[in-house]
């Protein structure tokens, strides 16, 4: 089965298929609809065969359908056919999940997105459950997201969001009795010293969990 793997981000659409090396980034923002993102990936991918979709939505995903509205995109993803549109079966499941699902090494991994906001999700024996751990309160009325998201780098500057980062990688690792944490999202690059027990991901690896999403054990068949 070849599969389209579509990442949405706030600034940008990355979008790779099944044996394919080059990977495709297509404008997005806070005016991108799903229509208008339907229709830019279609016509980007025209001559591509493909037979089933992934998709990495930028929010929580019940049921395989987007929860909410995205902060940082348009409007009208939620109900929204994706099947339909895009004439195939299509999965869809959080961008930082998918990208945990791509990280994964077997164990009970826990995985953190230092990106805008922050990401979470657990996979426990190819399992992937996704969380929702950044607007959990951290300190002196703080959220998690506020501390170690982009807001909160910005507030502490790099030396001390750091140490926010090695404490708060510590405390989840512990409470979900994780075997490692796996560190993604663009800001993950900025730590001199990774926290014990930490790797380093790769946003790479979201196209790896997008295939994996009809993969077994993954898929639960």
């Amino acid at each position: 089965m070849k599969i389209l793997v579509i990442d949405i981000g706030g600034a940008h659409i990355k979008v790779l298929a099944s044996g394919r090396n080059k990977k495709l980034q297509i404008p997005s923002g806070r005016h991108l609809t799903p229509a208008k993102m339907v229709t830019a990936v279609r016509s980007a991918t025209a001559d591509w065969t493909y037979d089933a979709v992934s998709i990495g939505y930028p929010g929580a995903i019940v049921q395989g359908r987007p929860k909410m509205e995205p902060y940082n995109l348009g409007r009208g993803w939620v109900g929204f056919n994706y099947r339909r549109a895009f004439h195939r079966p299509v999965k869809m499941i959080n961008d930082a999940a998918m990208q945990a699902l791509g990280s994964y090494q077997g164990g009970q991994m826990l995985f953190l997105g230092l990106g805008t906001g922050l990401g979470s999700a657990l996979i426990v024996d190819n399992r992937l459950a996704p969380l929702e751990l950044a607007h959990l309160p951290y300190k002196k009325g703080r959220s998690y997201e506020d501390d170690i998201g982009e807001a909160g780098l910005k507030r502490h500057g790099k030396k001390k969001w750091r140490l926010h980062v090695n404490k708060v990688v510590q405390l989840l690792k512990a409470a979900l009795q994780a075997d490692y944490v796996v560190l993604g999202g663009g800001n993950a690059r900025l730590l001199k010293k990774l926290p014990a027990g930490a790797r380093l991901g790769k946003n790479s690896n979201a196209v790896l969990g997008g295939y994996r999403l009809w993969a077994k054990p993954y898929n639960g068949s």
